[in-house]
Formats: C-alpha cells, structure tokens, sequence
C-alpha cells in the first residue's frame, strides 16, 4: 500500500478544524478516494462513503431541508446498517460536484460541528457559467497530486532515513557519494518511466515490469482522453483532446518548448485553440508555465497569458503519449538531443507542480537570454535551470549578474552537488524533491 503525505495533512485538519469540512481537489486517478479510505479506516469506528456519480439517487439525502438532524436521518433511513454517531463516524461525499445541494450541505455540517464531513471530486463537468463554488469560511482545502519522487523511493523501499541524509546534503549543500548518487538518479530515471499515478507505481512496485507499466499508463491516458470527450462541450471535444494530445510533440520532439498552436494543425491559431487550453486548464488536465517580461517580485504582474508552455499533470500521462521504447531509453540513460533536454525539463516542471509552485520562465527574444524556470520562494525571484549534464549556463550566469535582486539560483543536472561563487546552486535532478 503506496504511502502518501497528504495522510498526515488530514490529521492536521482533523485536530485543528474549527468548524469546518475538508474539500480535497485534484485530477483523476490521483488516489483522493484511496487516501480518504484509508484514513477512515484508520481513524474512525465508522465510515460512510457517498459516491454521487455512482449512486446519482443517493442525491436524494440533501434534496429536502439541508439541517443535520434531516441529512443524517435521511442516510439511516438509506443505510440502516450505518450507526452514524457524532465524532466515531466520518462521512465521505465523493464526486460532490455531481450534487450542488450536497456542496451547499457542508456549510450546515460545519455550523453543526458533530460530524466530520471529507468531500472530494473532479473539475470535470463543472458548467463554469454558473456558479459552483464551496461555502465560503466553512471548508478547508487540500490539493492532491499523483506521487512525487520522495512518495515513489517510500514505494519501492526507501526509507525515510536514507531520504533524511539526502536532505542533508542538500542543506549543506555537499556532494553525495559517488555510489549513492549514481544510484538515486537510477531510481528517477525509473520514476520518469512511471510517473506518479498510483496505480502505474503500484504496478511497478508488483512486477517491476515495464509492459505491465506500460499497460496502466495507456488505460490512463484513454480514461483522460474519455473525459476530455464525455465532459468537454460539443464545440472543444475534438479540439480539447487534438491539444492534449500534442503536449508530447511539444515538449519532447522540438527544441522551444513553448506551447505553438501550429503542431496541433497547419496553420492553427490561438483564435480556434485558446479556448480548449483555457478548458483542459480548469478541468485539471493540464498546468501552465507562462512567460514573464521581467524578473521581479510579483511576477504574476509580468505573465503573458498568450505566451506558455502547457504540461500534463504527471509524467504517466505524458510518457505514454509516446513509444515504449521511450521508457527504454529513459531506464538505461540513453536518451539524447531535445528528448533528453525536454524531458529531464518535464520531470523539473512536474515537481515544482506538485510543490504547487506557479511556474514561469523567461526568454529575451533580442538578447536571446532564457530561464527554463523561474519561481518565487520567500518573497524572492528564484531562477531555475535544467541541464542533461554539468554545463556552463551562459543565460543563467549573465542574468544574475544584472539582475541584483537575483540572490541565489538552481541548477538541476545529471551530475553531483556543487555551489558557484555567482550564487548558482547546482543539484542532482532528483533533488528537487526537497526545494
């Protein structure tokens, strides 16, 4: 059973709640049902779980007064088997958004305060010209993501203290043993393969079988792309799923990585394509990293909406937009060119993702100046570079130097730790998992 950390920021909300409920987000296939789950059963003597886009009628419980006593009476009445007592029993309302009046309910579950109430569910088929929204002052949010590296070593075995001296290191700023740290970019090389969907690491965690991997990532991609198909309206269907469907073209076979609305189709423009990115962006199945005009605090005032690149949401779902054979070359570190530089560049953007970094970079089309990213820690503007090797970065160097708000910068490379005197930190790829 995978490990994840949002276990224990549900504890958190548990202990501290204040009269509220727990509104967990996140895209599909992530593993908020799993979680949820297994905190229940963990923590409580009784758990109910409402699943409204399985059991539809079960929205017949909040289609009366929306008081406690009546909710709860309504679920007895539905589940006489169920206790449902104050404090020993949670309730879990599943794909909530397919129940307004059920959103509406949480309010009065945390006015009323005996029950702990967890609510969870997708974007997808959302009507975003109506509004939708949670009770404002009565929910706390969480946002789930699939596993990051630190969650998959925790999979495969690794543990905690092992991870612990990695950090140290990190802190220190001092090289890892030769031996550790060819080993630990071995173990990222195969968490760039899966991904981080629960269900293709738990394959691998089986099997270690590149096939099975295989298998799970493609089935994955379909239930997106059946989404994308079910959900989108008649006009973006086709568009939503052409866009998506390119981020591999995007940024695995081009060297600019921005996102260009032309290898969709000949000929494409933002006027046709706009829309469907703006789409798969609230319906969680795609993050951006917009460009920015100047490198200062706040760079959301600097962003160019029409000027982005566009990511999937894990890595799964972008590595199995191509060959197997891709996740031959990853495993045995034989990926060259553009491959190799998008990718490694993917694997850095999914991380700060799952951070929940906002994520810009920066290209001077008249200096010919770039930043593969930049983000913002502490107040602070914080470059971001990601090499295939230990390379001198010619951009990253000249922009630090005349931009002295610029403190201290990361690069990520296939090598060791190092420190600069220009202020550039560099970090094994994998190390990203403790920025």
């Amino acid at each position: 059973m995978l490990k994840r950390k949002i276990y224990n920021q549900i504890e958190q909300w548990r202990k501290n709640k204040n009269n509220k409920c727990l509104v967990i987000q996140g895209a599909r296939q992530v593993g908020k049902t799993y979680v949820i789950e297994k905190y229940a059963n963990d923590n409580y003597d009784e758990y109910l779980m409402i699943n409204f886009k399985q059991t539809p009628s079960a929205s017949e419980i909040f289609s009366g007064d929306l008081t406690v006593e009546n909710m709860v009476m309504a679920m007895r009445f539905r589940f006489p088997e169920m206790q449902i007592t104050p404090k020993k029993t949670l309730i879990f309302l599943d794909e909530i958004q397919e129940c307004p009046e059920a959103i509406t309910s949480l309010k009065f579950w945390a006015i009323d305060n005996q029950y702990d109430v967890i609510a969870s569910g997708s974007l997808l088929g959302i009507d975003y010209n109506r509004a939708s929204s949670y009770p404002v002052g009565y929910v706390d949010y969480l946002k789930m993501h699939a596993l990051d590296f630190e969650e998959f070593l925790w999979g495969i075995g690794i543990k905690e203290d092992m991870i612990a001296s990695l950090r140290s290191c990190f802190e220190k700023r001092a090289k890892v043993p030769d031996s550790i740290n060819n080993q630990m970019l071995q173990y990222y090389r195969h968490y760039i393969a899966t991904g981080g969907m629960p269900e293709v690491v738990q394959r691998y965690v089986d099997t270690k079988d590149y096939r099975e991997v295989d298998t799970v990532q493609r089935s994955l991609l379909q239930g997106y792309q059946y989404d994308i198909a079910h959900y989108a309206n008649a006009e973006e269907k086709v568009k939503a799923e052409k866009c998506y469907l390119t981020l591999s073209k995007q940024l695995l076979d081009k060297e600019n990585h921005k996102f260009q609305y032309k290898e969709i189709e000949q000929g494409a423009r933002a006027q046709k394509y706009y829309s469907s990115i703006e789409w798969l962006l609230r319906a969680d199945i795609i993050h951006l990293c917009k460009s920015v005009t100047k490198l200062e605090y706040d760079l959301e005032d600097y962003s160019r909406d029409n000027f982005f690149r566009a990511y999937t949401t894990d890595l799964s779902l972008l590595i199995s937009m191509k060959d197997y054979s891709l996740k031959q070359h990853i495993v045995e570190n034989t990926l060259s060119g553009n491959t190799k530089g998008g990718l490694y560049e993917c694997a850095i953007a999914d991380a700060l993702y799952k951070k929940d970094y906002n994520l810009y970079f920066y290209k001077n089309e008249t200096t010919k100046k770039e930043l593969d990213f930049i983000v913002q820690i502490d107040g602070e503007v914080v470059p971001i570079e990601v090499k295939s090797s230990n390379t001198r970065s010619n951009s990253l160097n000249s922009i630090i130097k005349k931009n002295t708000n610029i403190h201290y910068a990361y690069k990520f490379i296939n090598g060791n730790v190092g420190v600069g005197e220009d202020g550039i930190v560099t970090l094994p790829l994998y190390m990203v998992m403790f920025l």
